[in-house]
């Protein structure tokens, strides 16, 4: 029974954390860019149901932990444009209309790029080092809030660590399910119920986009290149460090078709997820490698849920600290940083350039509103390649820092038996058609 129960109670942790973590950025990037409180609250709906209907079908489609999100940074991206032009965004409806025009361009914009097989191969070399450098970037901050909640938040947040930690201990398969369970009691003892005014069953709102050069050219290129650096690159990587290799076409035409269709509603962006799909494609998620799919299935499942109580949802979370949530996605994600970490410097030829990567993505650096994650592989890939050739420690004999062959075999995993680590074949490996 544990065994069956243990991926939906992963797929339940992950859509929480999801949209509990970041539906206040898509909210305000949507206010930014002209959105009144009803339509923001119809794209937040619309946004939760493609990502529920999507994480079902790709998970039941190819039997892969291939969790789907709406786009944090793009979302973040929004809310900076309209902090640059608050008042031309909030004076003019018809703005508004082009800035849904701009999300429909960028749905196409991922739709293109997902036909394009030099886009997928640049994926797939990507060196696996490099590639676990960056996800342990990625979780590295994440990581640290239950840290950082004990000391802001002591009252709520030691008894979550707690019950982790005991759980844990003597249950570990249930140690992040309890400890979601004591921050949801936690939260509801202690925390002010938020006014909400769109009450329990929002109101979806309709409009035609409206196209425009300046907003295909301010919003949907930057929202596009965003979503893709931050998003894309580093989901797809995250499902290559547990030796996923999913075909990159059906996801960028799916997530491209989806962000199409939610645009009128009010939607921006429909991705891959990056830390969701950690959540999903882990250990922690199913011990057999073969079943975390229903992670991701079921992740999709209750962000449809969550989406249809938007009212309900937006009120209890929205009031209690972000930090408290957070707190269960670090300890969940503890594991998988550390086979993360492990990944990124097993290999003693590739480590300089990995802990670069690894470095630059944990800086949170976001130049031209690109996130770390882009960053941190690029610096890598540049500082890799600038040192070339280098002379194997172990067996002195040279070896070339130049990317494998896409072509080329991933290493062979080890048995899915260990307890805490697992091996990352990086995206260097063939891509798997065959699921």
């Amino acid at each position: 029974m544990g065994r069956v129960l243990q991926p939906i109670l992963a797929g339940v942790v992950l859509a929480v954390v999801g949209f509990a973590s970041s539906f206040a950025v898509v909210l305000a990037g949507l206010r930014a860019v002209g959105a009144d409180q009803a339509q923001a609250t119809s794209g937040l709906l619309a946004l939760c149901l493609a990502m529920g209907i999507l994480g079902i079908v790709l998970g039941l489609r190819y039997r892969m932990p291939m969790s789907v999100a709406w786009s944090t940074p793009g979302a973040a991206l929004l809310a900076s444009i309209g902090s640059d032009g608050a008042d031309h965004w909030a004076d003019h409806r018809t703005d508004y209309r082009a800035a849904l025009g701009a999300f429909a361009v960028t749905g196409l914009l991922f739709v293109l790029a997902g036909l394009s097989d030099r886009f997928s191969r640049l994926l797939h070399a990507i060196p696996a080092p490099l590639a676990g450098a960056m996800l342990a970037g990625v979780l590295l901050p994440l990581c640290l809030a239950p840290v950082q909640a004990v000391v802001q938040f002591p009252g709520p947040a030691i008894p979550i660590v707690v019950a982790w930690a005991v759980l844990f201990r003597f249950a570990r398969r249930w140690a992040v399910p309890g400890a979601l369970v004591v921050a949801v009691t936690v939260i509801l003892l202690t925390q002010p119920r938020a006014e909400h005014g769109g009450g329990l069953w929002p109101a979806v709102t309709v409009e035609v986009p409206a196209f425009s050069v300046g907003a295909v050219v301010g919003i949907a290129i930057p929202l596009f290149i965003v979503t893709m650096a931050s998003q894309n690159v580093a989901g797809m990587s995250m499902l290559a460090t547990y030796g996923y290799h999913p075909r990159l076409r059906p996801i960028l035409t799916s997530t491209g078709l989806a962000t199409i269709a939610v645009a009128p509603f009010g939607g921006h962006a429909v991705n891959l997820a990056a830390i969701t799909t950690a959540l999903a494609a882990g250990p922690d998620a199913h011990p057999d490698r073969e079943r975390r799919w229903i992670a991701s299935v079921t992740g999709g499942v209750v962000y449809i849920v969550l989406g249809l109580s938007i009212g309900l949802t937006v009120s209890l979370i929205a009031g209690s600290p972000p930090l408290l949530i957070e707190t269960v996605a670090g300890l969940a994600l503890l594991a998988t940083l550390g086979s993360a970490v492990q990944a990124a410097v097993a290999n003693e030829g590739e480590r300089d350039a990995a802990v670069v990567t690894f470095v630059v993505t944990a800086s949170g650096i976001a130049p031209f509103g690109i996130g770390a994650a882009f960053w941190g592989l690029a610096a890598g890939l540049a500082f890799r390649a600038l040192l070339g050739r280098r002379r194997n420690p172990a067996t002195g004999a040279e070896a070339s820092s130049a990317t494998p062959s896409a072509s080329g075999s991933a290493p062979e995993p080890v048995s899915d038996s260990a307890p805490v680590h697992e091996p990352v074949s990086g995206l260097t490996g063939k891509p798997d058609i065959s699921r």
